[in-house]
């Protein structure tokens, strides 16, 4: 069964993904006295959502974004694929314009900042079943306003691979590229990004929400 029993009431079955555990579990309180919400699985970790949500049976994903194994925007594509009836809502503090963008292509059906109330999120959650698609008006009218992200999904890989102060021939032996390469692409992410150099590219690119 997709839906529980609550009171003589369905329940839709959510499942929390967010690293801080005093802010899960305070949401995950928050959202068990709306009374048609049941959180049946919680995890701390990007990459275990989609093994917690196909083991607890659940109708909405609710994700963090910064995670450790695996961000929530990585995690929702790959809950996507292999859970397509699971709605995702991510909820994060980062209301980065580029994040908007990256969940909606990833596949997710809503994506809210972390301060609403979390009356809003419940209600996300229930038009989320619905079929709709819910965003923070402030977050699309920045996003619209941003444009979109200038980097490519190979710039993206060599930029964060530069993230940790790796030097060329450490992220070419990483992403299987040649150091030419790496150069070069390290180049367009600077240029695209009007940065003075790599760190400064790494630090803009995370502002927007491109990384």
């Amino acid at each position: 069964m997709s839906e529980i029993q609550n009171g003589g009431a369905l329940s839709v079955r959510v499942l929390l993904a967010e690293d801080q555990g005093m802010v899960r579990e305070a949401l995950a309180a928050l959202l068990g006295l709306e009374g048609d919400i049941d959180v049946v699985a919680q995890v701390g970790r990007g990459d275990e959502v989609v093994a917690a949500a196909v083991a607890h049976d659940v109708q909405v994903a609710v994700l963090d974004i910064e995670m450790p194994g695996m961000t929530g925007i990585e995690a929702a594509a790959l809950l996507r694929k292999a859970r397509p009836q699971t709605k995702v809502v991510i909820a994060t503090t980062f209301g980065r314009p580029g994040y908007l963008r990256r969940a909606m292509e990833s596949g997710a059906d809503a994506f809210l900042v972390k301060d609403a109330p979390a009356s809003e999120l419940a209600e996300a959650i229930r038009r989320v079943l619905r079929g709709e698609r819910v965003i923070d008006p402030v977050l699309a009218a920045a996003a619209l306003a941003e444009g979109a992200n200038p980097l490519t999904a190979r710039e993206r890989d060599v930029l964060a691979a530069a993230a940790d102060g790796a030097v060329n021939a450490d992220i070419a032996r990483r992403l299987h590229l040649s150091e030419g390469t790496v150069r070069n692409y390290l180049s367009m992410a600077i240029q695209k990004t009007e940065a003075r150099n790599r760190t400064e590219a790494v630090r803009i690119a995370r502002e927007k929400g491109w990384l």
